[in-house]
Formats: C-alpha cells, sequence, structure tokens
C-alpha cells in the first residue's frame, strides 16, 4: 500500500486506514521509533489493563486496607 506525506501544521504525516488500526489493535497511543531505517509503529496496551482483576485479587487476599486514616479532622 502506498500513501501519501501530508502537511499537519509544521509537520508531517500519514492517514492509517481504520481497517489497518482495528487488524492491528491501536487504539489511541502508539510507540513509534526508528529501526534500521524504518519506522515501525506498534500498540501500546492501556496502563490499566487488567487493573479489576489485580483489585479483586487485592481483596481476596485482604490487601486493600487504607494507608491513611479517612477520617476528616
Amino acid at each position: 500500500m502506498n500513501l501519501n506525506i501530508i502537511k499537519i501544521g509544521n509537520s508531517k504525516g500519514i492517514r492509517i486506514p481504520s481497517y489497518i488500526l482495528k487488524e492491528c489493535n491501536i487504539n489511541d497511543v502508539v510507540s513509534l521509533y526508528v529501526k534500521e531505517g524504518k519506522v515501525i509503529i506498534e500498540p501500546i496496551e492501556s496502563p490499566r489493563k487488567n487493573w479489576n482483576q489485580e483489585f479483586i485479587k487485592m481483596h481476596q487476599n485482604n490487601d486493600d486496607k487504607l494507608i491513611i486514616d479517612n477520617s476528616i479532622s
């Protein structure tokens, strides 16, 4: 697939077709770097991925205690 380089403000970019974004599981943020003269774009998983399961484990292990007092003085 050939894509045209487009002007975006003072920079340049490309438009990535939605079917490619979907196939690569790319949503909002990517990692972009250059390796051996090629531009590599990779999806970044959400930093909060699986938090819900981890909170459930913490509760089951009785590790979800307050660290500081929850009262107002």
